[in-house]
C-alpha cells in the first residue's frame, strides 16, 4: 500500500476582514484607540470562559440562546439582524456550539455564540452590545494524492491502513457503479487512484474529484479517466473512450456485504431443503435504500405469497427483468405500471416473508432465464465523441506513468 502527495497545495482560507472604523467586529476596541488585529474568528476567544454543547433535537434558535443565557427579546433581535447571514430554520440537531462568557460583578454574561455549520464554516453571533453575526471559514488545504491499495481484508480496512479517507470509497463506488461489484472484491484486488481532496485541521473533509482510477483483479482490469466533454453528460470513460456509465448498475444498494450468492444448489436456511438460489442476497440493515439498477417499468409491487415478502419486479430494455424481495416497505409512488429511473430508490431493505434477517434478495432474468447478477455484462452507453479520443488516450498514458512512480 502507498499514498503520496503530488502537488504542494495552496491554503484556501476565507478570513474575516477587520472593519476600517475604530471599532472592530467584536466591539473590543474603543473609538480613537489603536486597533489590534483580530484573530480570523473575529474576536479573542482566550479572553472568555467557554462552554461547549450541541443543538438538541427539536431545539429552536431562541430556545438554544435562552439555554445559553440570552434573553428572548435579544435572541429575536439577533435573528432579525442576522437573517442574511444565517437561516435559523437550517440549524441542525447535533451540530456543536461554543458559548463564550465574560465575568463581572453581576455574574457570567454571554458575549459570543459560535455555531459550527460543518467542519469548515462556522457562524459567529455577537450576543452583547451590537447584536449581529458573521461567518468564519477555517483555513483549508487542497491536496492531490495518489493511492495504491491491494485488498487484504476489506476495502474499508485496507484504505484506512493506507492512511486514506474512507470518503474515497464512496466516490470510487460511484465511478465504478456500472463496472465493478464492490460486494465481490477478493483478496489481491488492487485499486490505484489519483484524486483531489480538501483538508481542514488535519482531517479530510471531502474528496473533490477522482481524476483517474484503475482496478485490477488479475484477470479483469478497468480504468476510469475523468474527461468532461462539456455537454453535461458522463464524465468518466475507459481508455477506449467507452462510457463508464452503463445500462445497469452493478448493485442495487450501497456498499455492504453479500450473504448468499447465485447457485443452483443451496440449502435453504429455514426449510433445510437443497434447491436453486438464482439470486444474490445482500445483507444490510433494515431501512437501507434499494435502487433500481436500470430504467424500466414496474410490473409487480406487493406481497409475494411464495415467501418473498414485499417484492418489486421491473421490466427493462433488451429482455431484462429484475426483482427485489423481502423489502420492509416500498418507496412513495412505486406501483405496478410506474416508470423508474436508474438509481431511483424503489424500496427499503427488510426481512419480510421467509427470511432469517434483514437482507435484499436480488434477481435478474434475461429473456426469462436466470442470470447471475455478479457476472452480468451490462449493455454500453454512448461512447466519447470521436474528436476527443486522442486527448483521452494521452491523458491515460500520462496517468499510467503517474501511478507507476
Amino acid at each position: 500500500m502507498k499514498i503520496r502527495s503530488l502537488i504542494p497545495a495552496a491554503v484556501l482560507a476565507v478570513l474575516c476582514l477587520v472593519p476600517s472604523c475604530h471599532r472592530n467586529k467584536g466591539g473590543e476596541a474603543e473609538a480613537g484607540a489603536q486597533i489590534e488585529e483580530l484573530p480570523p474568528i473575529g474576536f479573542y476567544p482566550d479572553r472568555y470562559s467557554v462552554d461547549s454543547t450541541k443543538v438538541r433535537e427539536g431545539e429552536t434558535f431562541t430556545g438554544l440562546m435562552g439555554r445559553l443565557g440570552l434573553g428572548n427579546t435579544a435572541a429575536l433581535t439577533l435573528v432579525a439582524r442576522s437573517d442574511s447571514i444565517f437561516d435559523v430554520r437550517r440549524m441542525r440537531a447535533g451540530n456543536p456550539v461554543e458559548a463564550y462568557y465574560s465575568a463581572d460583578s453581576s455574574g457570567r454574561r454571554l458575549q459570543y455564540m459560535v455555531y459550527h455549520n460543518d467542519r469548515i464554516r462556522s457562524t459567529v453571533f455577537q450576543c452583547a452590545d451590537s447584536l449581529h453575526a458573521w461567518t468564519y471559514d477555517k483555513p483549508v488545504t487542497a491536496e492531490r494524492k495518489v493511492a495504491d491499495v491491494s485488498i487484504r481484508s476489506s476495502l474499508w480496512n485496507d484504505m484506512l491502513a493506507a492512511g486514506i479517507s474512507p470518503l474515497l470509497i464512496v466516490d470510487l463506488a460511484d465511478v465504478y457503479a456500472w463496472t465493478v461489484n464492490f460486494f465481490g472484491l477478493q483478496e489481491g484486488d488492487r485499486f490505484r487512484v489519483i484524486f483531489d481532496q480538501t483538508v481542514c485541521d488535519g482531517e479530510v473533509v471531502r474528496i473533490d474529484s477522482i481524476e483517474f482510477a484503475i482496478y485490477d483483479s488479475g484477470n479483469f482490469r478497468a480504468a476510469a479517466i475523468r474527461f468532461d466533454q462539456g455537454d453535461g453528460g458522463n464524465k468518466y470513460w475507459n481508455e477506449k473512450g467507452e462510457s463508464m456509465r452503463k445500462a445497469f448498475l452493478k448493485a442495487p444498494l450501497r456498499y455492504n456485504r453479500i450473504s448468499s450468492r447465485f447457485t443452483y444448489h443451496r440449502k435453504h436456511p429455514i426449510s433445510g431443503v437443497v434447491r436453486p438460489h438464482t439470486a444474490v442476497d445482500y445483507a444490510a440493515p433494515t431501512g437501507t435504500p434499494v435502487h433500481s439498477i436500470g430504467d424500466g417499468t414496474v410490473t409487480l409491487c406487493g406481497w409475494d405469497g411464495s415467501g418473498g415478502g414485499n417484492r418489486i419486479k421491473i421490466r427493462h430494455m433488451n429482455g431484462y427483468e429484475t426483482c427485489y424481495m423481502h423489502l420492509s416497505k416500498f418507496a412513495p409512488g412505486i406501483k405496478a405500471g410506474a416508470r423508474v429511473a436508474q438509481g431511483q430508490t424503489i424500496g427499503y431493505v427488510g426481512s419480510t416473508g421467509h427470511s432469517t434477517g434483514p437482507h435484499l434478495d436480488f434477481r435478474v432474468w434475461k429473456d426469462g432465464t436466470p442470470v447471475d447478477p455478479l457476472k452480468m455484462i451490462s449493455p454500453p452507453s454512448e461512447p466519447l465523441k470521436q474528436e476527443n479520443l486522442d486527448s483521452l488516450r494521452k491523458m491515460y498514458s500520462s496517468y499510467l506513468e503517474e501511478v507507476a512512480k
